[in-house]
C-alpha cells in the first residue's frame, strides 16, 4: 500500500540546539534506511511560515500497522504532528503506464 504522510515538526521551546541538530542528523540516517528498504519513495517540503517545518512523504508499507511502526521509529517522531492518508490506485494513473516523451516542438 502507499500512503501520503503530512509531517509538521514542532520543536519544543527551550530544546537545546545541539539536541535538535543531533535528531536532524539521526532523522536523515533513518530516512536513508527507509529509502533503501523501499518504504520511503518521495519527500517534498511545503512552504510554511518561518520557523515551521512541513513535509509531505510518499511511503510504501504492507499496511497501516507497519507504517505506524516505521514512523514511530523516526528520531523526530515525538515532535511531529502527522496526518496519514492511505492511497489507492487510480485507473488513469500515468505512473502505471509508459508515456512517450514530448517532442521538442510540443514542450
Amino acid at each position: 500500500m502507499e500512503f501520503l504522510v503530512d509531517f509538521q515538526v514542532n520543536v519544543p521551546d527551550r530544546t537545546p540546539e545541539s539536541e535538535v541538530k543531533d535528531r536532524e542528523r539521526a532523522e536523515a540516517s533513518a530516512a536513508a534506511r527507509l529509502v533503501d528498504d523501499g518504504h520511503l519513495v518521495r519527500v517534498w517540503n511545503l512552504p510554511v511560515a518561518d520557523g515551521e517545518t512541513r513535509i509531505l512523504g510518499l511511503y510504501r508499507a504492507d499496511g497501516e500497522a507497519q507504517l505506524e511502526g516505521l514512523l514511530r521509529g523516526l528520531p523526530l517522531y515525538e515532535w511531529m504532528h502527522l496526518t496519514v492518508t492511505p492511497l489507492e490506485p487510480h485507473p488513469n494513473d500515468p505512473g502505471t503506464r509508459t508515456v512517450a516523451p514530448l517532442a521538442a516542438a510540443e514542450r
